[in-house]
């Protein structure tokens, strides 16, 4: 494992020029030299980093899974998240060209961005979750990043900061609305995901040990499915207007609906069974999403 707490450092690490700032910088993927080899070498940095790029026979791997980038795609990474990059194939010459953007959190410090930068949920996103760009969403994307460049090169002043952060700005608004365009445009494949939350919740709430189970989690649903959980509800949300949390609600609700309407069991009994430790939890949930208590359901059921 490499850690890199300065831009400078991977700088160094790469056998790229010390850069122009010391909580900043652009590259041209294309005049990176090749430092990897067969085996994968992980690393992690303490700065953000956004990238458009392509790279043919380099394999990233972020988490459990791998990645190339034969297409333009543009990608994400927060400080402290660790991924790894190897040959593919170490017969064949390595290709890139890209950009990417290096910036320390202490560069937004005092700036509005500090503040909603998190507010972006792709940094939470896998790598396998990227962002495909369409020739004119590249284009559009490329520009910004150029005008980056240009003023990362120029002459710094007081000025140079607050506009460069306004081009960041810009490159992430940009991108969360291309990841929009990109789950409505995606729709065979999100329905497919879709349909599989519903299979999986179907499943866990028909079982018979819910109880020792306990009630579906985000991260539970998010991990059988093999993505990230804000890129799932994203999606779903998206696509029903729901998220993996409403929708674990719902699937909760209709069982409920079904318990206290066709059996005799308690409010606590059907809460237990549920997976609720508590059962005030569960009548305060089950008011919220019907607007009425159990026992006023049952009640009004029967």
């Amino acid at each position: 494992m490499r850690r890199f707490t300065t831009i400078s450092e991977f700088h160094a690490f790469v056998q790229l020029p010390k850069p122009q700032h010391p909580l900043f910088s652009v590259v041209d993927v294309s005049t990176v030299p090749h430092r990897y080899g067969e085996e994968p070498t992980s690393m992690v940095f303490d700065f953000y980093s956004i990238s458009v790029k392509r790279m043919r026979n380099v394999n990233v791997q972020y988490g459990q899974h791998s990645f190339d980038f034969n297409e333009g795609i543009m990608s994400f990474m927060a400080p402290k998240q660790v991924f790894s990059m190897a040959v593919a194939d170490p017969a064949e010459e390595v290709e890139k060209s890209g950009w990417v953007v290096y910036f320390h959190p202490d560069f937004l410090w005092n700036t509005p961005l500090a503040k909603t930068i998190q507010h972006y949920d792709f940094w939470d996103y896998a790598l396998k979750e990227a962002l495909f760009l369409s020739a004119r969403e590249e284009a559009t994307i490329l520009n910004l990043i150029l005008a980056i460049e240009q003023e990362y090169t120029s002459a710094i002043d007081r000025f140079s900061k607050p506009i460069i952060v306004s081009h960041v700005e810009s490159l992430l608004h940009h991108a969360d609305r291309f990841y929009h365009r990109q789950f409505l445009t995606r729709e065979k494949a999100n329905h497919e995901v879709l349909e599989r939350v519903e299979t999986l919740l179907q499943d866990y709430f028909n079982n018979d040990n819910l109880q020792e189970r306990g009630l579906p989690t985000v991260h539970y649903v998010a991990d059988c499915l093999q993505l990230s959980p804000k890129y799932l509800s994203n999606l779903l949300r998206v696509v029903t207007g729901q998220s993996t949390q409403q929708h674990i609600h719902a699937w909760l609700i209709a069982k409920a609906k079904e318990k206290l309407s066709t059996t005799t069991q308690t409010v606590s009994e059907i809460a237990y069974e549920l997976g609720f430790e508590h059962v005030p939890s569960f009548s305060k949930l089950f008011k919220a999403k019907t607007n009425l208590s159990p026992l006023a359901f049952r009640t009004s059921f029967n």
